[in-house]
């Protein structure tokens, strides 16, 4: 059975990007959300295997998500999506439970690297 991933960023281009790497190599998306609030119903809601969360976003930003969902299920999976020169924040997100980090702009090949070490 393939892994459950829940994409989210505010951007819906960047979704797009990871979606397209993501069910290129077999993965299946289960849901999108475009801001923290919404990724924590999502996740409620698909129970996802995985989630790729942005870091910056309007409304809740990613790490505040992140604490939330780890509440919520504390063997969650985050793997963090940030900008170039995020590296204040990528740290508090490690600390607050995210198992690894994405840059911005995707190379593949780093992202699906990523995702199968965090599934393990």
């Amino acid at each position: 059975m393939a892994n459950r991933i829940l994409i989210v960023d505010d951007a819906a281009f960047m979704r797009m990007m990871i979606r397209d790497i993501l069910t290129k190599n077999g993965y299946e998306v289960c849901g999108e959300a475009n801001d923290g609030a919404q990724a924590i119903e999502k996740f409620k809601e698909v129970k996802p295997d995985l989630v790729t969360m942005d870091i910056t976003m309007p409304e809740m930003d990613g790490i505040a998500a992140l604490k939330e969902i780890k509440k919520i299920d504390p063997l969650a999976k985050v793997v963090m999506c940030s900008a170039m020169g995020q590296q204040a924040m990528v740290i508090d997100a490690i600390q607050a439970g995210a198992k690894d980090f994405i840059v911005k702009p995707f190379q593949p090949d780093r992202v699906i690297e990523a995702i199968k070490k965090t599934l393990g």
